[in-house]
């Protein structure tokens, strides 16, 4: 088929199969959402049973097939033990969203080294697991892949109030994006960012708000976003489903910023 001729087929994931962890977190509750309107069969991991099963349910409903696996991928085995079962029951591998993670706030000299480490596990050393593992099974498939991180607007830009750990663990999830870009590029598989800024989710529901305190944090952020409001989920739906897909697949390496212009002033 002419691509030219129609090129919304470069955006098909259908029948794709798609591993989402931290699926019952703000990012990953999106990305199982879009995926699932798209077509994509899931594998939705995450700790938390009651809201995992929310999501896995609320995307079977969607027409999705979802298989649902509570657990964290907080070591080797763990995460291959995800991989092997995405692929005991759909037969392969083709996308890995890893939106997985945490943010700790402290001041630098309240904080423990041990949170911090905590930090950079969570968003830094698991992520590099997931996309080993997951590279793996894609590379024995032989027809590439997309692997997607989840990185934000503060691997780029510093924070005043206690986000040491936080920006150091997405200043080198950009890192390991541009290196596993270059070296898994050869092989077909893509690995990308994306760097949300603030959209709405049950964490930041706060900001959205119309009171005193909710008005004056959001005029001090939005004099800094040039679209002039917060992110939407479906702010994200275009960047992911671009990454996910074929359309992608000359860019690896990238750090794709949702944020409406924020990180461009």
């Amino acid at each position: 088929m002419n691509v030219m001729q129609n090129p919304l087929s470069m955006f098909d994931v259908k029948d794709k199969v798609a591993l989402i962890t931290g699926a019952s977190g703000a990012f990953g509750m999106v990305a199982a959402r879009i995926l699932a309107g798209a077509g994509a069969k899931l594998v939705l991991v995450a700790g938390n049973q009651s809201a995992l099963d929310m999501i896995a349910e609320e995307c079977r409903g969607m027409g999705a097939e979802v298989t649902a696996i509570n657990t964290r991928p907080t070591d080797e085995s763990v995460c291959a033990d995800m991989v092997a079962q995405a692929v005991a029951t759909y037969n392969k591998l083709d996308i890995l969203v890893v939106a997985s993670g945490m943010n700790k706030v402290a001041l630098i000299n309240d904080m423990s080294p041990e949170t911090f480490q905590s930090v950079m596990d969570a968003n830094v050393t698991q992520s590099w697991l997931l996309a080993r593992a997951a590279a793996a099974q894609m590379k024995a498939q032989g027809e590439g892949g997309k692997i997607v991180l989840v990185s934000s607007a503060r691997g780029l830009l510093g924070h005043p109030a206690g986000y040491t750990a936080y920006c150091a663990s997405k200043a080198a999830t950009d890192g390991l994006t541009k290196a596993l870009g270059c070296e898994l590029g050869p092989t077909g598989i893509t690995v990308n960012a994306i760097a949300p800024t603030v959209f709405r989710s049950p964490l930041t529901a706060w900001m959205f708000e119309d009171n005193e305190e909710a008005n004056a944090v959001r005029s001090g952020f939005l004099a800094r976003v040039p679209k002039g409001r917060l992110g939407e989920p479906e702010d994200l739906a275009g960047p992911l489903l671009f990454l996910a897909s074929k359309a992608s697949d000359f860019y690896t390496g990238h750090i794709l910023y949702a944020d409406g212009g924020y990180t461009a002033g």
